[in-house]
């Protein structure tokens, strides 16, 4: 049996396509301080959930186009025209559950920018949390969160740590962009 490599090595190794590289070396891990970004990369790990990164990581373009550029204003707008609409784009992934989440989620987050000012706001508020505290925060807050997408999510956007390999020439870049967990 392999032992499971790392997401630095199997890029380092050449074994995963051009969508990983990108992703790995110039998202992954790395602090995001727009609402509406951090929202997308929400939507993108709740998308995941059952499927590979690399079908996700394919279809982001799609994506960003399908949720209105992940505004979140304009996703907690959307009506019943805009879920047929998403259910029907082949170039996402069309799960009922998904899309309601999506919604759903966008609608909180316009209610914690009111209470917070912003949803990076709200999530700095919270941090310091241990992963699992974080998980019931989320579940609590959001639908669809469970804890590898709370997870997930919160390592890709600089929360939480274990992104990259200490030697791997990212995580040294990440480092240099204080993100939150090195508080």
């Amino acid at each position: 049996m392999d032992i499971p490599k790392s997401y630095c090595q199997a890029i380092r190794n050449g074994e995963l396509s051009q969508v990983h590289i990108d992703y790995h070396d110039r998202a992954y891990g790395f602090p995001i301080e727009d609402d509406n970004e951090l929202f997308g990369r929400l939507i993108l790990e709740i998308n995941q959930a059952g499927l590979s990164w690399d079908t996700i990581l394919k279809k982001r373009d799609n994506f960003r186009k399908a949720y209105a550029d992940f505004d979140i204003d304009k996703i907690a707008a959307f009506d019943e025209s805009d879920r047929e609409r998403l259910l029907a784009d082949a170039g996402i992934i069309r799960n009922k559950l998904k899309v309601n989440a999506a919604i759903h989620n966008a609608q909180k987050i316009v209610e914690l920018q009111k209470e917070h000012g912003s949803f990076k706001a709200w999530l700095d508020k919270n941090h310091p949390l241990k992963r699992e505290e974080w998980v019931k925060l989320f579940k609590k807050t959001f639908k669809f969160t469970g804890g590898e997408i709370t997870n997930e999510f919160l390592m890709s956007t600089g929360f939480l740590s274990g992104t990259h390999d200490s030697n791997c020439p990212v995580f040294m870049e990440i480092e240099g962009l204080k993100p939150k967990w090195m508080d």
